[in-house]
């Protein structure tokens, strides 16, 4: 039987909620990894939030956090990190230079948090629950490291203006996404470096762990899950995604993440390999 690295992005693949997780899909996974596969995890989360996964399918691996921009290994101290930081006083000039547009903004050094100002309605963005700590104030003022990402939450229709204010001014130098939500957070701006993706994280530990590209199965459901799917022999998303995530898939699945679409797919590909 072909033995495979199977990446896995969380929210909107496994995760139909902050935290939602299937204990068939935890069982499963267990018995995956018990089959001789190796399950990599592979997110926009900070580790602190995406640690209860790790732990519930009982990983033994790297893990891909801030969308490649840090690896590391859980449960090997020896394991050399990767981890791109995005220069603090680019950050400081992009969010000094839009502030008419935004209506909140934090940073993160791995799990510390760099936040504009406290606001309720975006805690659940913050996944602050086992952060080292949470700085509160003018970035200009607190952000005293090179972070791992930005993420702006801009007022509801800005987020092209201040798109193009980045695009225009770095030029790749720093790169950005808006996230494809609506309503009143249809302009929240992921800033980041142009090492920093899933693809490239994902070729570094399938190297570490022996795997070559062609025994590689990554499965997602966002824009920032387009590199990782393209570098896999396999490339899997799940029924909702992201149109441009749609255009470069192998397969695209019948179900969703709410609908234990991962779950669903893998019981079957595996079992009939």
């Amino acid at each position: 039987m072909n033995k495979y690295l199977i990446a896995l992005d969380l929210d909107g693949t496994i995760l139909y909620d902050f935290d939602s997780l299937s204990e068939t899909l935890c069982e499963f996974m267990k018995r995956v990894q018990d089959m001789g596969h190796k399950i990599v995890i592979a997110t926009g989360r900070p580790y602190r939030s995406s640690k209860f996964v790790y732990e519930h399918f009982n990983l033994n691996t790297p893990i891909i956090n801030y969308n490649g921009g840090l690896i590391t290994h859980p449960r090997d101290k020896s394991f050399k990190e990767v981890n791109y930081t995005i220069d603090k006083e680019i950050i400081i000039d992009i969010f000094e230079n839009n502030k008419l547009h935004i209506r909140n903004a934090f940073s993160e050094v791995y799990d510390t948090i760099y936040l504009y100002k406290e606001e309720k309605a975006i805690e659940p963005l913050l996944h602050a629950n086992g952060a080292t700590d949470l700085i509160v104030g003018d970035l200009k003022d607190t952000l005293v490291q090179n972070p791992n990402g930005f993420i702006i939450i801009g007022k509801q229709g800005h987020g092209e203006i201040m798109k193009k204010f980045i695009d225009h001014k770095y030029n790749g130098t720093v790169c950005c996404r808006i996230w494809n939500l609506s309503g009143e957070f249809d302009s929240i701006i992921e800033i980041y470096t142009p090492e920093s993706n899933k693809g490239l994280a994902l070729e570094h530990v399938a190297k570490y762990l022996g795997f070559d590209k062609s025994q590689v199965i990554a499965i997602g459901d966002g824009h920032n899950d387009i590199e990782m799917i393209e570098y896999a022999e396999i490339g899997v998303c799940v029924k909702n995604a992201h149109l441009e995530l749609l255009d470069v898939a192998d397969i695209i699945l019948d179900y969703t993440s709410a609908e234990n679409a991962v779950y669903r797919f893998l019981s079957s590909f595996l079992t009939n390999k």
